[in-house]
């Protein structure tokens, strides 16, 4: 199967959705348990914690934290945004910078300014997009960011997509009610899907789509802890309560250049690896041996793969022993958990 091909599907009676590329499972989506990124609330400031300076919150789906908190008492209520998935028994990260996201269009209600995506460099599309932005944001004082996707689409889509989404910055930031409430709901895998992977693709709306074009099978794989590499290597990513240990295996290579053709595999396959996966936090590489002048080499390549994906991921770099550390955003549930 080539090419590019979105499946909207379910899984376990939870919707799902997968991005197949060239026949590979590039992102899978999946309905979780636990509140989605970008669900807002009316939140009820609980209590500090003076040590990691945050506070945790009271929300109708349970405790949640913010951090960096300051000027904030509790019994106060405050407009957060879920901005991740909690590791297990952890209460919900949530961030007081609210975003409201589609498809073309990003407002953001602390952040005034109209922006388009810096990826269309056309001038005149730039003015085209500059006029829509200008038209649909005029009088409202909330910043505005037109994504990368309004390169060639239609303008009145644009412009009601810009529309739909001040109107519901205004309806939220505008709320004055008593109690801790769910003021927008995140977005389903299905709606995540039209969002956020924009590119050319088929699409299969068809139910059995997972199964007749190799998704559960590309589950399977994900929900164990080996991954192929191209060249014959194998990455073993093993997730832990403190952090996610990822080794580096060159298989049956036993050249001289085996263990640097393993690392460069690795480096180009670890974002998609943790990313169907759904796991993020800290990360550590065991890497194969090489030498330390190809390093550079490794952190380049494994840069280049990041800058990508679609969550944020710091590069933190080598350890004493020669491992390589990552922090990465928990931006999807864990999927070990969800398909158990």
């Amino acid at each position: 199967m080539k090419g590019r091909t979105i499946i909207l599907d379910h899984i376990q009676d939870r919707e799902a959705a997968a991005l197949m590329v060239d026949g590979k499972l590039e992102d899978f989506l999946i309905e979780s348990d636990a509140p989605a990124p970008g669900t807002i609330y009316r939140a009820r400031a609980d209590r500090p914690v003076k040590g990691q300076g945050g506070m945790f919150l009271t929300t109708p789906d349970g405790p949640a934290f913010l951090r960096q908190v300051k000027g904030l008492a509790p019994g106060q209520m405050i407009l957060v945004q879920v901005s991740g998935y909690a590791e297990p028994g952890k209460a919900i990260p949530v961030t007081q910078k609210l975003l409201f996201k589609s498809r073309y269009a990003i407002v953001t209600p602390e952040a005034p300014g109209l922006n388009i995506s810096r990826s269309i460099r056309d001038e005149d599309e730039r003015d085209r997009l500059l006029e829509i932005a200008h038209e649909e944001m005029d009088g409202s004082g909330y910043g505005l960011i037109l994504r990368s996707a309004c390169a060639g689409a239609d303008s009145g889509d644009i412009a009601e997509d810009v529309a739909a989404m001040a109107a519901m910055a205004a309806q939220v930031m505008q709320d004055d009610g008593s109690g801790a409430e769910v003021l927008a709901e995140g977005d389903t895998p299905h709606l995540l899907a039209w969002r956020d992977w924009v590119e050319p693709a088929d699409v299969e709306r068809d139910p059995g789509g997972f199964e007749r074009l190799g998704v559960l099978d590309a589950l399977d794989m994900a929900q164990g802890i080996r991954e192929p590499l191209p060249g014959g290597g194998f990455l073993f990513i093993e997730p832990t309560r403190a952090l996610v240990a990822v080794d580096v295996n060159t298989g049956s290579d036993v050249s001289l250049a085996a263990g640097v053709k393993a690392n460069m595999a690795a480096a180009r396959a670890l974002p998609r690896a943790l990313r169907v996966r759904g796991l993020g936090g800290q990360i550590v590489l065991d890497l194969a041996p090489m030498p330390k002048k190809d390093r550079r080499g490794f952190e380049t390549a494994l840069r280049a793969a990041f800058k990508a994906d679609s969550e944020e991921t710091v590069l933190a770099g080598w350890t004493t022993l020669g491992h390589y550390e990552l922090q990465r955003k928990r931006g999807r549930p864990l999927l070990q958990e969800v398909l158990k």
